[in-house]
């Protein structure tokens, strides 16, 4: 039977809305106040073991620590650093996916038909790191300084040899760089990766590399390769007794390789914002900035939005060094 309508049933259903609405809004409230709710993946595109790997999970159990909540590393290497990029576009925007990135990340769109589009795919979160590349040669190599490089390129046209790690990486592209800058006609020698390259270096079977820091300042610091300069405007604090290059005679050369994350387009804004304040706080734990130091980073942050305006100005950087050294990916 339907109760009759009275005013004081009208006043009273429309209460009980109220409430309901309430109850409504506070559960959603909570559910945004409650992320993370569940452990978050970070997508590593490289092998377990080497340098970026090894900062990721540092960063991955500080952000874990400081979250209350498991964040699981999840390594997808292969086609450079592609198959993991692809894959986290695709994942929900949610903030329980991100993607470890590096310094490819803004080299790709230059050198490979991508299926994303870099700039449109992906919510910058942070920077973590500026990895600085360190010049450096074998130790018959007749030139100790960058001027001296310079000089003696100039003079042996086409003799000098520089080894990369791999076409299209920031260690060839600094030295395609290098040479658009100064004149050097040096000739580059691509190897499938940085530990070949470094022990042909060593063998004296090449002359210098623009190597990765924390593998060559090892070797530097063990007396195998000699140090000319780091690639940073200035100097760095992992290796404060060694010239940048801008002050070794070429002024505005800057090769800084860099490590942040980012998150599948369309994350609520609100959680790119608290994973950047977290971010910034564990890069500036004096624990973890001395660890990055000692390693040949150097610790740096910015906010979300800054870091999107950087990853956006590297596109353009690299993509102008590609399209003038005719860098074409077989």
């Amino acid at each position: 039977m339907t109760s009759p309508y009275t005013p004081a049933t009208a006043a009273r259903a429309f209460a009980l809305g109220l409430a309901a609405a309430a109850l409504l809004g506070a559960g959603g409230a909570a559910a945004q106040a409650a992320y993370p709710a569940k452990p978050i993946t970070m997508v590593v595109p490289y092998p377990p073991g080497g340098g970026a790997d090894t900062l990721a999970r540092i960063v991955a159990q500080k952000l874990g620590d400081r979250l209350k909540q498991t964040v699981i590393v999840e390594n997808k290497p292969g086609a450079n650093t592609i198959i993991a990029t692809e894959y986290v576009a695709r994942q929900p925007a949610d903030g329980y996916t991100l993607l470890y990135v590096a310094s490819s990340f803004s080299i790709n769109p230059s050198l490979y038909k991508l299926n994303y589009d870099t700039r449109k795919a992906f919510a910058p979160v942070g920077l973590i790191a500026q990895v600085p590349l360190m010049l450096v040669a074998n130790k018959a190599f007749p030139a100790a300084t960058v001027q001296e490089l310079i000089d003696y390129a100039k003079g042996h046209p086409g003799k000098v040899t520089f080894a990369s790690y791999g076409t299209g990486s920031p260690a060839h592209l600094a030295g395609e760089l290098f040479k658009s800058m100064t004149g050097a006609d040096i000739m580059h020698v691509p190897y499938k990766g940085s530990s070949q390259a470094l022990n042909d270096m060593i063998g004296g079977h090449v002359d210098i590399s623009f190597s990765s820091m924390p593998p060559a300042l090892n070797l530097v610091r063990a007396g195998e390769l000699k140090s000319m300069a780091v690639t940073t405007p200035k100097r760095t604090r992992g290796a404060p007794d060694v010239p940048s290059v801008g002050e070794s005679g070429v002024p505005g050369f800057d090769a800084t390789g860099w490590n942040g994350l980012v998150a599948p387009a369309g994350t609520p804004a609100e959680i790119v914002q608290s994973l950047n304040r977290t971010l910034n706080d564990i890069v500036a734990d004096p624990e973890v900035e001395k660890q990055l130091i000692g390693e040949g980073y150097e610790p740096a942050t910015l906010s979300a939005d800054e870091f999107a305006r950087m990853i956006s100005g590297e596109i353009d950087k690299w993509g102008k060094v590609v399209k003038d050294a005719n860098i074409v990916m077989n």
